[in-house]
């Protein structure tokens, strides 16, 4: 396998506590080394930059640090609570997580990842994007290692 279907869940926090931050580094580190699988962005404008701007980060300066410094995921939190202007306050914190809890995909994503997986769309189907992107990225890791 030349390449990674980034399989850390945007619903796992690290130890300062903010959900997605662990998927951001590893998609981020992915991208950097030409690991990461065709279709993620490492940094994409969804739970990417929700998290980004929550925490008050300069996207650039985020991409940057991990392209060049390849950081362990401890060392990419440091970096962070270094930051000019960061925001890692309880109350923000819970609203960025919250948000990330909170979003839900347009119906055609939602219908798209569910028939994707055999699953119907019906009132037993989850609706919120992070179960939805779980249901993705395991079906893009069957397809690319399994098959």
């Amino acid at each position: 396998m030349n390449t990674i279907v980034p399989l850390i869940s945007s619903g796992v926090a690290g130890p300062l506590g903010v959900l997605h931050l662990p998927r951001l580094w590893l998609k981020l580190s992915l991208e950097s080394t030409g690991k990461l699988a065709a279709g993620y962005p490492g940094a994409g404008k969804g739970y990417d930059q929700m998290t980004i701007d929550a925490l008050g980060l300069n996207r650039d300066a985020v991409i940057a640090f991990v392209k060049s410094s390849k950081p362990t995921y401890p060392q990419f939190e440091a970096w962070i609570k270094k930051q000019p202007g960061v925001k890692l306050d309880k109350a923000t914190i819970d609203k960025a997580n919250a948000a990330v809890l909170g979003y839900n995909h347009d119906d055609a994503t939602r219908k798209g990842i569910l028939s994707a997986n055999g699953l119907p769309d019906d009132a037993s189907a989850c609706k919120d994007a992070v179960n939805l992107n779980n249901l993705d990225d395991w079906n893009e890791f069957h397809a690319a290692v399994l098959k």
